[in-house]
């Protein structure tokens, strides 16, 4: 706030390529362990991912977010920044407290974010074609997660693959948008949706 006193010109950076990209990064670590791709017992790889890069770098784009005055930024960022932290804390410290079928339990935690997904999807009607991408593409992965945890292995296996396109598009959303802010033009096209 001192920064922008001082210099009524200054202009904060954008957060969404640093959100988007701590997004893919761990989207993709681990739908490669959800596909199947890469050996499972692997999967405690991801968990450091999803703490730092995933968890708290999300988190901190959102509150910047917040600063920009982007509501729907704001949100997501935050949001999936605590999705990650969740599964972060989930895994190591609380899943195996969880009496009973441990896949319900998961299913039921997977849906939640689905229906959460789901309706920012419909938010992200209005930001580009680029981050609809992503959306659409993240609630189908959450959707096929929630099934997979009952357990339906091909469900998981297909969510790790919807997963693996949901980073990619992140990675395109956040590749995007940082060169066209670096060129200060639309090098490459995020193909907005509706006029700002």
């Amino acid at each position: 706030m001192e920064a922008s006193r001082g210099n009524p010109g200054w202009v904060p950076a954008n957060p969404a390529p640093l959100g988007l990209a701590g997004f893919a990064m761990t989207t993709f670590v681990l739908s490669m362990f959800n596909s199947n791709l890469v050996d499972p017992k692997g999967t405690p790889a991801v968990f450091g991912l999803a703490l730092a890069y995933g968890g708290v770098v999300q988190l901190l784009a959102g509150m910047w977010e917040f600063r920009a005055g982007n509501t729907f930024g704001a949100v997501a960022f935050s949001s999936f920044g605590a999705f990650w932290i969740s599964f972060w804390a989930l895994n190591v410290f609380y899943a195996q407290q969880i009496t009973g079928n441990v896949g319900h339990a998961l299913g039921v935690y997977l849906a939640g974010w689905a229906i959460f997904t789901a309706y920012m999807t419909v938010a992200a009607l209005r930001v580009s074609g680029a981050v609809l991408l992503v959306f659409v593409l993240l609630t189908i992965t959450f959707v096929l997660l929630a099934i997979g945890a009952a357990p339906h292995a091909n469900a998981q296996h297909w969510g790790g693959y919807f997963g693996l396109a949901t980073a990619a598009a992140a990675w395109y959303a956040s590749f995007g948008a940082v060169v066209n802010s670096t060129f200060g033009r639309a090098v490459v096209p995020l193909f907005p949706l509706a006029p700002k």
